[in-house]
């Protein structure tokens, strides 16, 4: 009977040490990833969570699903990365120590955008960046040096800064019948996030014409739609 790959092993090439399996590498509660994704980096690709994911102070997670394939140097920025703009100057004054360590109110309010998720099977191009909050859906790709500021549709190929839809993979068909199938594994975690908050895996960003789908709203407030509405 054929035996699959070791999803537990973290180099599943001997020969390049700079693949990793990121599952059996994390440790942080913070980041949840599921089987075989992978990220590739000359060097220390064990070092992931400390040189890629940036600001993560919590309580937010990042969560990424199976089968998904991530260049040297991708990064995902934190909600810890934001800063006030509602006050006179952006800067973290009470940060600085001193005196100044005493008003530390100053720095509470900062605006949440939620966990980061990104679904599965998607391929992100080297260089690419993250922010916080963003929603990916299963089977994206993302152009080596883009910097993905919002939601992106399932099967999207996105691209430049700030990131754009460029085009879709597949027709909106064939793209409900490659998630029916289902065939990255069942429910993975990514899928549990997009699920629970009311909308198809492959629906994330694509706003909802008038009259469509019905009323969903979630995460940040930016109406969704199903997959039978039309382009954007």
């Amino acid at each position: 009977m054929p035996v699959p790959a070791d999803p537990t092993v973290v180099h599943p090439m001997p020969d390049q040490p700079r693949v990793a399996l990121l599952k059996p590498l994390v440790r942080s509660p913070l980041i949840e990833v599921r089987e075989y994704s992978y990220y590739d980096d000359p060097d220390d690709v064990t070092a992931f969570e400390t040189r890629n994911v940036l600001y993560h102070y919590g309580p937010e997670k990042l969560v990424i699903g199976r089968f998904c394939a991530l260049g040297t140097g991708v990064r995902f920025l934190m909600n810890g990365a934001n800063h006030r703009m509602d006050g006179p100057s952006t800067f973290p004054f009470p940060t600085m120590g001193g005196s100044w360590s005493d008003h530390f109110d100053l720095l509470t309010g900062l605006p949440g955008r939620g966990d980061t998720v990104v679904g599965n099977d998607v391929w992100f191009g080297r260089g690419a960046t993250v922010l916080p909050g963003v929603r990916i859906g299963h089977g994206v790709i993302i152009a080596a040096g883009s910097v993905v500021t919002g939601d992106v549709p399932g099967y999207g190929v996105v691209g430049g800064n700030p990131a754009r839809l460029l085009r879709r993979r597949y027709s909106d068909n064939d793209v409900a019948r490659l998630l029916a199938l289902a065939w990255t594994g069942g429910r993975s975690a990514a899928s549990r996030h997009i699920a629970g908050n009311g909308i198809s895996p492959g629906c994330i960003g694509r706003r909802r014409p008038a009259g469509t789908c019905g009323s969903s709203r979630g995460w940040s407030g930016i109406t969704r739609c199903c997959w039978t509405s039309r382009r954007r």
